[in-house]
C-alpha cells in the first residue's frame, strides 16, 4: 500500500510543480527519483518532527502543496501540537502521510505501532483520515488528498497488502459494499482487510454470508450513505487494527445511538492497553482476537444472537 500511495504522488509531481515532499529521516530509498528529479521539492528534515510540521505549514500558507511522511508515532504523537495548532487549526492543505498502521511494525515494540492513531486524530476538526485497505484504495487516497483543500491523514500499512477491489473507478469518500449479504454487514478499514476477506470465506463454508463493507474514510464518516448501505441489516460487526475504544468500532457505536437505529453492535479490535507481547503481525491479531478465524467465529454469533433475540453480543 505504501509505494501505491507514493507512486501515485510522484505521478502527479511531474504534472504539478507545487507538490513538496518532506521527510522525518524516513522512507530512505523510497524518494530517490523524486529527489534527482525535483531537488528543489524535497528535504529530510532529520530527527526533528516538531519543527517538521511546522516547517510543512510555512510552506503550505506560500502555496506549496506540501507532503509529511513519516512513520506515525513520530508523524502523529511526538508533533501532536504542532499538528493541531499549526496545521488544522489554520486549516492547511498538508498530507500527513503516515507509515506503520495498526501493528505493522510488529514485533518492534509498542513505541512503532500505531493502534491509537484515530483516537487522537478525532480530537482534530478539519483532519480528514483515511485507512485504506489495498494498493486500490491507497492510491485513490492520494488522489483525493492531493484534490483536498483541508488537511488529510493518510495511514498506511507496507507490509505487500494483495488488492482486494476488482475495480478503480469508486468514490473514496464513501463507504464501499465489497460483497452482499444480508443480517449481519461486516464493515473494516485498514490492512486487516485480508483477514476479513479470509473470514469471509470461511463463513461462507457455514452458510453464512454477511455484506462486508469497506470504510476507506473514516473520519468524517458518511452517516448518509452508510445508512442506505446498511438496508436489511440487523448486525453491525466492525473489525480494526486499532483500539476498539476508539476507532471505527467507537464511531459505528455512535451511529448506532442516533435517530434510534436499532442495531446490534460487536466491536472487534486491540484492548485499549499497553502491548508487551512480542510476537510477528499474524501473531498479534491472533492474540487479539482480529486473525480470519476469530472474526468468522464473532460473526456467527452475532448472526445467531441477533435473530434470536436482538440482543448486543
Amino acid at each position: 500500500m505504501r509505494n501505491s500511495f507514493i507512486n501515485a504522488i510522484m505521478e502527479a509531481s511531474t504534472r504539478r510543480d507545487d507538490i513538496f515532499v518532506i521527510s522525518g529521516d524516513a522512507g530512505l530509498g523510497v524518494f530517490d527519483t523524486f529527489k534527482a528529479e525535483h531537488p528543489d521539492r524535497f528535504l529530510n528534515l532529520g530527527v526533528a518532527e516538531q519543527n517538521m510540521a511546522s516547517f510543512a505549514a510555512g510552506l503550505a500558507m506560500t502555496g506549496y502543496k506540501v507532503v509529511l511522511y513519516n512513520i506515525i508515532p513520530f508523524l502523529l504523537y511526538r508533533c501532536y501540537e504542532q499538528v493541531r495548532n499549526d496545521i488544522c487549526y489554520q486549516n492547511l492543505p498538508i498530507i500527513l502521510a503516515g507509515i506503520g498502521s495498526g501493528l505493522t511494525y510488529s514485533p518492534q515494540g509498542m513505541t512503532h505501532y500505531s493502534v491509537e492513531d484515530l483516537g487522537i486524530a478525532r480530537t482534530l476538526p478539519n483532519l480528514s483520515v483515511l485507512s485504506p485497505i489495498d494498493p486500490v484504495e491507497a492510491r485513490l487516497a492520494a488522489g483525493f488528498a492531493l484534490s483536498s483543500d483541508t488537511p488529510v491523514y493518510v495511514r498506511l500499512a507496507k507490509r505487500g497488502e494483495p488488492e482486494i477491489h476488482t475495480r478503480s473507478d469508486f468514490d473514496i469518500s464513501i463507504p464501499q459494499v465489497l460483497s452482499e449479504g444480508s443480517g449481519t454487514a461486516l464493515l473494516f478499514h485498514g490492512s486487516i482487510g485480508e483477514e476479513v476477506l479470509r473470514a469471509a470465506l470461511l463463513l461462507k463454508e457455514q452458510g453464512i454470508v454477511p455484506r462486508v463493507i469497506s470504510v476507506p474514510l473514516v473520519q468524517p464518516l458518511n452517516f448518509a450513505v452508510l445508512g442506505e448501505l446498511l438496508g436489511g441489516i440487523s448486525n453491525l460487526v466492525t473489525v480494526e487494527e486499532h483500539y476498539h475504544s476508539c476507532g471505527l468500532g467507537s464511531t459505528l457505536r455512535e451511529f448506532c445511538t442516533q435517530g434510534g437505529r436499532s442495531f446490534s453492535l460487536t466491536t472487534l479490535g486491540i484492548a485499549p492497553r499497553y502491548i508487551h507481547e512480542v510476537h510477528d503481525n499474524r501473531g498479534m491479531r491472533k492474540l487479539f482476537g482480529i486473525d480470519a478465524e476469530q472474526i468468522a467465529a464473532a460473526v456467527q454469533l452475532a448472526s445467531e444472537c441477533g435473530s434470536a433475540d436482538g440482543r448486543r453480543p
